[in-house]
Parts: structure tokens; C-alpha cells; sequence
């Protein structure tokens, strides 16, 4: 279809200014270590709607209005929301859960809906909900009537999505307790686990978080005034040993616990 293209070997790149977008900033996928699989799912069903969303067009299949991460915490989920979001050029829109539950009448319901409707306005736009097992619990397991009108209202707003480019992330550590009428199809439609790195990840992981980080040997490579290439070689693998070390006795970390 028009304005797509196939990248191939033979494809030039022309490299232009970065651009700043409003809402999540700073934020890239290269900050993020390990979880190549579950983002190149994250941006498969998150960034290529709202880049192109005339593929989905040409095919005549509908974009996931809403994408569920789950996961233990300190996983990297809301750093995944917070990269598609940036990486893709759309507005970031974060609800953290508790915060927009109110003790007044309708007061958590006009909360949820202005967030949606200014989403939509500023559109394309990402909206991140982050303990979403807090306002929408399964309805037939909670007591009070203010979590019931928030979990009616969210159904509504994310049945209401009908622009495109508009997507919304929801994050939990405990998807069973999460209303089963939002992991319908055309709601929370999509679902993927963050799980706990592997070896191999909690070693990529280390390396984002050391980047600037003096280690063992960093001050006496820092007064070599000029390195050969050897010593250059010595100072990587002697860093490479030191973070492969850390990550082969973290077994069950998390990016949490190794940040």
C-alpha cells in the first residue's frame, strides 16, 4: 500500500534530527535489556497501528485496541509502554490505578472519561493503565460500588475506540483477578507475559545499567592517554567477565532488583 516500504540490503538511510514528542521522552528500546521476543510483539500490535495503520487497512484487519502486559513486578512493563510510546511518536497518557478511584459519586467515572477523550483529541496517543487490577477486579468479588461504575466506564471508553492510532496498555502482576469482561476480544484483546530474564538478559540488562559506570580497571584505562586497540580489548573483556559473573549468580532477578 501506499507510503510503505520493504527494507532491504540496497535501502538507504537518511539519518534526520530527533525529534521530541510530547508525553514519554528519553525512553528507547535500547534501554531496555532482554525481552526480544515479547517486544517484537509489544510493537507488532502497539507501534505498527499507529505508525501505518493503512497495512491494516489494505488487509481488512482490525488493530488491537488494547494490549495486556503482565508479569511479576520490576519486569519492564511500564518501560515498554513508556518506549513503544516514544518510539512510535505517539502521546503518552499514564493512569496509575488507585490514583483516579474517588470516594465522591461519578467523580472516578468523569476521571477516566477525560483522560480518553483527551487521548483522542491528541491522537495518535497511548494510554497506559498500570495496576489495572485495582480499578477493574472482577466485579462479582468486590463490595463497593465505586470499582463496579469505574470497571462499567472502562468498558465503555475502550468499546468506544474507534480512531485510529489510539491504543490502550494495561499492566498487572495478577491477571486472574482482573474482570473476565475486559479480556474479550476488542478489549483487552492481547496478551503478554513479562517474565523474569533470562541469564542472557540479566547480562544485557547490566550492561544498560553500567553504561556511564566506572567498574574494575576503569580509572587506570581512563589514564592511559592514548589506548592501543589491545587495551581497548583488555578493558571490554575485563568488563564483559565482571557483568557475566553478576548475571550467573542473580538467578531470579529482575530488572528491579539488578537496577
Amino acid at each position: 500500500p501506499e507510503n510503505a516500504c520493504i527494507i532491504s540490503p540496497k535501502t538507504e538511510f537518511e539519518i534526520n534530527d530527533i525529534a521530541e514528542f510530547e508525553g514519554a521522552k528519553r525512553i528507547t528500546y535500547e534501554d531496555i535489556g532482554g525481552l526480544k521476543a515479547e517486544l517484537a510483539r509489544v510493537r507488532e500490535m502497539i507501534e505498527l497501528p499507529i505508525r501505518h495503520p493503512e497495512l491494516f487497512e489494505t488487509i481488512g484487519v482490525e488493530p488491537p485496541k488494547g494490549v495486556l502486559l503482565y508479569g511479576p513486578p520490576g519486569t519492564g512493563k511500564t518501560l515498554i509502554a513508556k518506549a513503544v510510546a516514544h518510539e512510535s511518536g505517539a502521546n503518552f497518557y499514564p493512569i496509575a490505578g488507585p490514583e483516579i478511584i474517588s470516594k465522591y459519586y461519578g467523580e472516578s467515572e468523569q476521571k477516566l472519561r477525560e483522560i480518553f477523550e483527551e487521548a483522542e483529541a491528541k491522537a495518535p496517543s497511548v494510554i497506559f493503565i498500570d495496576e489495572l487490577d485495582s480499578i477493574a477486579p472482577r466485579r462479582e468479588e468486590v463490595t463497593g460500588e465505586v470499582e463496579r461504575r469505574v470497571v462499567a466506564q472502562l468498558l465503555t471508553m475502550l468499546d468506544g475506540i474507534s480512531s485510529r492510532g489510539q491504543v490502550v496498555i494495561g499492566a498487572t502482576n495478577r491477571p486472574e483477578s482482573i474482570d473476565s469482561a475486559l479480556r474479550r476480544p476488542g478489549r483487552f484483546d492481547r496478551e503478554i507475559e513479562i517474565g523474569v530474564p533470562s541469564e542472557e538478559d540479566r547480562l544485557e540488562i547490566l550492561k544498560i545499567h553500567t553504561r556511564n559506570m566506572p567498574l574494575e580497571g576503569s580509572a587506570a584505562f581512563r589514564r592511559l592517554e592514548k589506548p592501543t586497540a589491545r587495551a581497548v580489548q583488555k578493558y571490554e573483556e575485563s568488563r564483559e567477565r565482571l557483568l557475566s559473573h553478576l548475571a550467573s549468580i542473580s538467578r531470579g532477578f529482575v530488572g528491579a532488583d539488578l537496577a
